[in-house]
């Protein structure tokens, strides 16, 4: 309860929420009476289809005479491969998340030429406006990077000269913009909680010329700037396999549908920040990196994977981390047999973890990977196929690269934000209508009572 309510009004909230907490609920059978998908969800587990959509697809099933049948992940992108995407260029030994911006907006890879143009422009857009940092973070310091990102997009509406038309030119300079200062935002607003929340020392970089997005991200939340390039090359990943994961996640989802509504970009970014930021769904990686510390500071040999079972199965008990009973990093709504995101960060992770002297850790999650599946059904009783997701080593590097928690989902958010501007585009240049479902009214009819005669 906030404190600056006074006692007659903390009172009365206090009654009001005892009159919410009483009202009825939903009858659960009322939703199998009626048919409800409820989470937009099948019977069977399986997504209810809202839209098409060339952007990206995530596969973690076939459905074969009508039953579900696992298969290893599959990511892609524009049709591509993000596991081929990210080894074409670590191959080449360059970044890749500006590529894949360009492949996610424009539905093709650029050219040599046409990288260096889009990457050049994303450069020019970079800056924040003009005394932002000053008037909209430094004099608003948020507590949650996230809060102040959504906060912080819907403010960059009032800086534009041209904030509403939907001509493809126009929506096309602001999905840039907002896919080049997103991460900036996130910088000076993290630099704004660890001065004014955490007491720290206020350090503000400007982004570097030349500098790519991963390399910008890493220089403007270290004090000293300095990084390796094999730290940029892990984070560059990152971005890259966070940017876009088809249209039916919750953030995205939500972006087509305020899109939908014909209403500004900022406006439905900003709503999909605000999804992202659950534990439901973009949050989860803060929780996952947690489960990890307590796991590690709970088993004594970590090497000795009967112990991490034991572990697991108190935790799927209720007993130990947040009580939750969740495993989190494992299974996933769509991916069965593997997440190829969670395949391809535990594979190029390996060779920092050596470096860093992470090695041991890096075993730890690897062995919560393998015994997770076999103790879910022991204490549970389900036959549920289960996966690593993303989160269980995405927290992980994130951890190795010293990037504080603050930031794990906001890092998610500059990389989404790729995805979510592409399926914007699609959404309105598609002879879309506005999402309209429909919600069964189940209530009782009431007469009205005179406001004497109520109890």
């Amino acid at each position: 309860m906030t404190h600056s309510l006074s006692p007659r009004s903390t009172a009365s909230v206090l009654h009001m929420t005892e009159v919410l907490r009483a009202q009825k609920r939903i009858r659960p059978e009322l939703y199998d009476k009626y048919k409800v998908c409820r989470g937009l969800r099948n019977p069977d587990g399986t997504g209810v289809m809202a839209g098409l959509t060339e952007v990206g697809s995530v596969q973690g099933y076939y459905i074969d005479d009508g039953d579900k049948v696992p298969m290893d992940g599959r990511l892609l992108y524009r049709g591509i491969s993000v596991k081929d995407l990210i080894t074409g260029c670590s191959r080449e030994n360059r970044f890749g998340f500006e590529e894949t911006c360009y492949l996610l907006l424009l539905g093709q890879l650029p050219t040599r030429d046409q990288l260096a143009s889009f990457t050049s422009v994303l450069q020019e857009m970079r800056p924040l406006p003009h005394m932002f940092t000053e008037d909209m973070i430094l004099k608003a310091p948020s507590s949650n990077i996230m809060n102040k990102l959504a906060r912080g997009v819907l403010t960059l509406y009032s800086y534009d000269d041209d904030p509403e038309s939907m001509t493809p030119e126009n929506q096309l300079r602001l999905s840039l913009e907002l896919i080049a200062r997103v991460p900036m935002i996130i910088a000076h607003g993290y630099a704004a909680k660890r001065c004014y929340f955490d007491k720290e020392s206020l350090y503000l970089h400007r982004p570097i010329p030349g500098h790519s997005t991963a390399e910008n991200i890493l220089a403007s939340i270290r004090p000293d700037q300095q990084f390796t390039p094999e730290e940029a090359k892990l984070l560059d990943m990152c971005l890259t396999l966070h940017a876009e994961h088809g249209g039916g996640n919750n953030s995205t989802f939500t972006c087509r549908v305020v899109s939908s509504s014909y209403t500004d970009i900022f406006s439905a970014v900003a709503a999909a920040v605000s999804s992202l930021k659950g534990p439901r769904h973009g949050g989860a990686n803060i929780k996952c990196k947690q489960m990890v510390d307590y796991i590690a500071d709970t088993v004594k040999d970590w090497k000795d994977e009967e112990e991490v079972a034991a572990c697991i199965a108190e935790l799927l008990h209720g007993n130990g981390n947040d009580g939750s009973g969740l495993i989190y990093g494992m299974g996933h709504a769509v991916y069965t047999l593997s997440d190829p995101r969670a395949k391809i960060l535990k594979q190029f992770s390996r060779s920092l973890a050596v470096q860093k002297g992470w090695e041991s850790r890096l075993d730890l999650i690897e062995s919560i990977e393998r015994v997770t599946p076999r103790v879910f059904a022991s204490v549970t009783g389900k036959d549920k196929v289960m996966c690593a997701n993303v989160d269980l080593y995405s927290g992980f590097v994130y951890q190795m690269l010293g990037i504080p928690e603050d930031l794990y989902t906001p890092l998610f958010a500059a990389a989404r934000t790729a995805g979510w501007c592409a399926h914007r585009l699609e959404e309105i240049y598609n002879g879309s209508r506005i999402m309209r479902p429909a919600y069964k009214a189940v209530m009782p009819r009431s007469p009205f009572i005179p406001l004497d005669d109520r109890g």
